[in-house]
């Protein structure tokens, strides 16, 4: 994630009540793989991936860069969290420098409704608080995907903008470590 100079990357894995957030390890390609070919996991983002193009570009370690965390439940990959800074174009201004973070994840099919995606993210937003104190995060969702409206809404994400992208409503919500701590 740009503008983690400050932060050490990767941090110690991250333990919650039933998951684990780590560095990305080479055992966890098959997981990423069946992450991005997934048609639920897809139905937001485009649509899945071809398996055939994953299995050809995923690397051996897939998605060992600063800023992603794999969501670990009963040793297994259930799916990851990323924190990244916009790039220029898709910057939201919530900043004066407007280089906030976004926030995004995906769980695979069968780990979702049991709540690990709140607990992951929790978690995740946490250690950002503590690494980057101050820092307020983005998250983006389609209007019509109401688990991630949910979520964000239990996450103290709050409203600051619709639009329409990608041939849908769009919903963009800002979250800061100072209105989370009051």
């Amino acid at each position: 994630m740009t503008g983690l100079a400050r932060v050490a990357w990767p941090p110690a894995p991250i333990a919650t009540e039933r998951l684990v957030l780590r560095e990305s390890e080479a055992r966890d390609r098959a997981a990423f793989i069946e992450l991005y070919a997934s048609p639920e996991v897809g139905t937001y983002l485009g649509g899945p991936r071809p398996r055939e193009e994953l299995e050809r570009a995923v690397p051996q370690t897939p998605g060992r860069r600063p800023g992603l965390f794999v969501i670990e439940h009963d040793g297994a990959m259930i799916g990851v969290i990323e924190l990244n800074r916009r790039d220029a174009e898709h910057r939201s201004q919530v900043r004066p420098d407007a280089g906030e973070a976004e926030l995004g994840y995906l769980l695979v099919p069968r780990a979702w409704g049991r709540g690990f995606a709140a607990e992951a993210c929790a978690a995740a937003l946490g250690w950002f608080a503590d690494a980057l104190p101050g820092e307020p995060v983005v998250l983006y969702t389609q209007t019509a995907n109401d688990r991630s409206m949910r979520l964000a809404a239990e996450l103290g994400f709050t409203e600051v903008l619709r639009f329409e992208e990608w041939g849908a409503e769009q919903w963009m919500g800002v979250w800061s470590p100072a209105t989370q701590s009051g």
